[in-house]
């Protein structure tokens, strides 16, 4: 049998016989020393260095070598390499003799290891793997070579050479581990030649006046065609011994490698896998070969390191150390994390609360576990759960919040399963703390992975993890813990869970790990399982800081399924109401009231929510301002792109009013076609009077009881809900008033052509007032001060034939109750089949931005026009009409008026039942989504119920539900939400309204 390289003994040289093979052969002169090596004989002469083969070595192994050589010279003459000296290969007495320049530097092994060097590490071997590119050679086909990573487990006979049982058994795992992770993908890797022996003593570096960098590699005996990231790997395995965090360091030498050369998934996928099995291999080698040649100390010198870094690589979870590879290649640590993070915020998600109750709406207090926080210092879970009681009495709350993402160096205890120079500190789940004993529900459907009990100080306690996929098929998990011990034995592994379902109950202090009671919630998107480890239903619930960018892919925010609002999270300290009452004190006028006993701050609208500075949710019943939702992202895109471009006053011409004003007029019957624009609803009421007097030439204006049209002294004079309340004087002689026609309350019923004989008795009170009649009849479509009370029949087409007849025109007040807000008509006044000469709009015409209009016929306009020039400076400017136009659009994508019905409809059927439990409720009324709730003391009497609507009014908003009261006796509960408004929001809005009611009423 041939002698293979390990066979032969060294060749043996005299320095005398190295030096003249230098002169004669290479025509080298100069001061000679010995160099280290494993089975050749190095030495340098002046500045090259003369190579004497082995008499085992095979010439097209070298010849391999100078290959390589001339191609890297050729294809990046720039990189540090050795040179091959003419003639190039030379057999002298049956060895190999060659010469090749001398690089200066000393090993990396050396010198000390900064980021800077192993950076330029990584840099160094990816140019050198891209370089390589494109070369071959017959002779880099080496099978049977002893150290090819590619044919590892060749040498697995020779564990068992390895004196130390620990070290026999870490060894033994790595090879298991390269048998279940690197041999399945090992075929699919990219092939190339590689220089596959970049340790830390052939890798040089030389120190100079601009610092440290690497000067060049050597030693190409190893070079041969394998698996391209074996390259890395072997880097790898050199460059992380004795280093204090091998990922910190890894990250150096991949970011440096792949910024010349990528690597694809696979092959970050099982990098450090290999890097391992590279060390594995040199204990076993080196093992093996120490007992056969015993006097060379070169085969056991990185032999004592070696195993110390693959103690510390075996004590990681290899999925661990792909995601660190991930991260270091600038990669998302985790392949699938945006699969399953994009899923999360869909709209395919929909989690349930995982406490029994809506957490959107639950007052909350977030508090902080860091080191120096008030918590931590108390003595205990029992006092710390005191003291947190003791914060949610003070802010009226229902749970305690713990943040993601908080460093919590005071509770790192033992690492698990980790390699780091710090304790794992930052918390990756969230925290919820409420009462021992409260049920836990599963946010997702899905199955359960493990119920295990990790009954350790500090440690989960019963925890419970549950198996969820993605739309595509994508699994993720969620790991509930700190639970009671009854939890166990509630659900059992592989039990198929609905969303909502109960999975277990909050343990206190004596079970779940010495904490005070709560749920820490967290989603995996990997499970980071390994045959050789395992999953024992337990979970890193923590990372180390300066690791959090992998572990937030491993670990991404829980706040995806929790979905607190952000503002829970944030300082919002300059919010809270107390601050901001006592400069609304000192900045506002007194007259500006504020809603509910417990004043609200809110900081921040979406759809039909509302979020205070706490970040707690308020379902927004009440706000019909922000017609199509709060901050639509359609009509903020409209005013900002307008905003962008230009915003004047009407003085000059723009094509958007009047595409907004075509397309408005477009929604009225065909006789009222022309619009005004103006800033607000009462601007657009101030009009239409001008208008009315102006044309016919009379003053007085005929009004409904209980109106409410604006907040101008002209308005008011009109207004009874405001001239005949508080702080008012009454009504003015040019104003005359007609009986609020209430089906519920009124003197005649349903009976409209009665109650519209008081327009006539108004009309001739005008007629007597001034000789001339009125200017105008105006009504609001349903009275929304009145009580919500939608006319009663025949009313408004009998009141406009008094008024006409009484030489009035006819305004319709719609600021309220337009735009499709009755569900079954863009108008209210569509209802009654009536055409007014004049309607008003506000309120949600922008969506909350500043606009109002009139809409009239052109004959009312022409005789408007009498010299005097009506002007609002910007009234209808280019930003408020992009404003109007969008909520047009919206309203008209997204079946807005046929939402109004549905929702309204379901609304008075839910209420409807209610009143069938609650004897207070006297009568429901309204159309789509402007509906009224009557509150009475006794249902015979029709005794208005005013401090009864006044507690449930406050009752609700404690309970995350705004609504508000109106009507003559302020005990009609108004509800006008923004149309956007779901039957899910109506079915929140009556179980609050049932329980508000049951609280202050006997349920019959």
């Amino acid at each position: 049998m041939q002698p293979t390289v390990f066979d032969s003994p060294k060749p043996a040289f005299t320095d005398d016989e190295v030096a003249g093979l230098a002169h004669e052969l290479f025509g080298i002169d100069g001061a000679m020393r010995a160099l280290e090596s494993e089975r050749d004989q190095n030495a340098q002469v002046g500045e090259h260095v003369v190579k004497i083969a082995h008499a085992a070595e095979d010439r097209t192994a070298l010849e391999l070598q100078h290959a390589a050589l001339a191609h890297l010279a050729a294809t990046d003459p720039l990189l540090p390499l050795p040179r091959v000296a003419p003639p190039g290969i030379v057999e002298h007495r049956g060895h190999f003799v060659r010469a090749v320049s001398f690089l200066p530097g000393v090993p990396y092994a050396t010198v000390p290891h900064t980021p800077a060097l192993r950076r330029e590490l990584g840099r160094y071997m990816g140019r050198l793997s891209r370089t390589l590119q494109g070369f071959g050679h017959r002779a880099a086909h080496k099978p049977g070579f002893l150290w090819n990573l590619d044919e590892a487990t060749g040498v697995l006979p020779w564990v068992a050479d390895i004196a130390n049982d620990d070290d026999r058994a870490v060894v033994g795992a790595a090879f298991r581990r390269h048998r279940v992770r690197v041999l399945p993908v090992l075929p699919h890797l990219r092939g190339a030649v590689v220089h596959h022996d970049a340790n830390d003593f052939n890798v040089l570096v030389l120190t100079d006046d601009e610092g440290t960098s690497i000067s060049g590699i050597i030693d190409f005996g190893d070079m041969l065609y394998a698996r391209q990231v074996n390259e890395l790997a072997i880097t790898l395995a050199y460059a992380l011994l004795d280093t204090n965090d091998l990922v910190a360091a890894g990250r150096d030498v991949i970011s440096g490698y792949v910024s010349e050369f990528p690597l694809t998934d696979d092959e970050l996928r099982v990098v450090y896998d290999l890097a391992a099995t590279r060390l594995a291999m040199s204990i076993a080698i080196s093992s093996h070969r120490s007992r056969e040649f015993p006097d060379n100390d070169y085969l056991l010198l990185s032999q004592a390191p070696a195993l110390r870094l693959l103690r510390r690589m075996m004590g990681m979870r290899p999925e661990f150390l792909h995601f660190a590879a991930r991260e270091a290649a600038g990669l998302t640590p985790v392949p699938q994390h945006d699969r399953i993070v994009g899923w999360l915020q869909s709209p395919d998600c929909v989690p349930a609360d995982v406490l029994p109750f809506d957490l959107r709406r639950a007052g909350r207090v977030v508090i902080s576990l860091a080191d120096g926080a008030p918590v931590t210092s108390l003595n205990g879970p029992s006092e710390s759960w005191e003291w947190m009681q003791a914060q949610m009495d003070a802010a009226h709350a229902q749970v305690i919040v713990g943040r993601y993402d908080e460093d919590r160096s005071c509770y790192a205890g033992e690492q698990f399963h980790t390699d780091a120079p710090e304790p794992r500190s930052v918390h990756t789940g969230i925290d919820l703390f409420i009462a021992d004993e409260t049920p836990v529900h599963a946010m997702l459907p899905g199955t359960v992975e493990t119920v295990v009990d990790n009954d350790m100080p500090y440690d989960y306690g019963p925890t419970v993890v549950l198996r969820h996929v993605t739309g595509d098929g994508t699994p993720f998990w969620v790991l509930y813990g700190h639970l009671a011990r009854r939890t166990l034995t509630h659900v059992r592994p592989g039990q198929e869970v609905v969303a909502g379902e109960v999975v277990g109950f909050i343990g206190d202090h004596t079970v779940n790990g010495g904490w005070a009671p709560h749920v820490h919630l967290q989603i995996m998107t990997d499970l980071m399982a390994d045959p050789e480890y395992g999953f024992d239903g337990n979970f890193e619930g923590a990372g180390e800081p300066s690791r959090m960018a992998i572990w937030k892919s491993i670990v991404p925010d829980a706040n995806l399924l929790v979905r607190l609002a952000p503002e829970t999270f944030a300082d919002h300290s300059a919010d809270e109401p107390a601050v901001l009452e006592a400069r609304r004190r000192a900045d506002l006028g007194p007259s500006l009231s504020t809603s509910y006993r417990q004043h609200l701050s809110i900081v921040r609208g979406e759809g039909v929510w509302l979020y205070d500075q706490t970040g707690r949710g308020y379902l927004d019943c009440v706000n019909n301002v922000a017609h199509v939702g709060h901050a639509h992202p359609h009509v903020v895109t409209a005013i900002a792109r307008q905003a962008a471009l230009l915003n004047t006053n009407t003085r000059y011409l723009h094509r958007t009013i009047l595409d907004y004003a075509e397309r408005l007029a477009a929604t009225f019957p065909d006789s009222l076609s022309v619009v005004y624009f103006t800033n607000s609803g009462s601007e657009a009421n101030e009009l239409a009077l001008r208008i009315a007097r102006t044309v016919t030439g009379h003053h007085d204006i005929v009004a409904v009881d209980w109106g409410y049209h604006g907040n101008t002294n002209d308005l008011v004079e009109i207004s009874a809900y405001k001239f005949n309340r508080k702080g008012g004087a009454g009504k003015p002689p040019h104003t005359h008033i007609a009986d609020l026609p209430d089906p519920y309350r009124g003197a005649h019923g349903n009976d409209g052509v009665a109650y519209a004989q008081s327009v006539a008795g108004a009309c001739a009170a005008a007629r007597d007032h001034s000789g001339s009649g009125p200017a105008a009849f105006i009504a609001e479509s349903i009275s929304g001060c009145g009580g919500q009370v939608v006319f009663a029949e025949g009313y408004l087409a009998a009141a406009f034939g008094h008024a006409r007849a009484a030489g009035a025109l006819c305004i319709a007040d719609e600021v309220q109750v337009g735009f499709g807000r009755v569900g079954n008509a863009m108008w209210a006044f569509e209802e009654h089949g009536v055409v007014p000469d004049i309607v008003t709009l506000g309120k949600p015409i922008g969506n909350g931005h500043p606009l109002g209009a009139v809409v009239t016929t052109p004959a009312l306009a022409a005789a408007f026009a009498n010299g005097m020039e009506w002007f609002n400076t910007f009234g209808g400017n280019p930003v408020s009409c992009a404003a109007g136009m969008a909520v047009l659009d919206v309203i008209e994508r997204e079946g807005l008026l046929a939402r109004a019905a549905d929702t309204g409809a379901h609304l008075l059927r839910r209420i409807g039942e209610l009143a069938q439990r609650h004897a207070a409720i006297g009568d429901v009324r309204g159309r789509g989504l402007y509906l009224g709730i009557d509150l009475v003391v006794d249902r015979v009497t029709k005794e208005p119920a005013t401090a009864l609507a006044a507690e449930v009014a406050n009752r609700l908003r404690e309970q995350g539900v705004l609504i508000s009261t109106d009507g003559p006796y302020d005990n009609v509960i108004k509800i006008k939400p923004p149309i956007v408004f779901t039957r899910e929001h109506a079915d929140i809005l009556c179980t609050e309204l049932d329980s508000a009611l049951s609280r202050f009423t006997p349920a019959r």
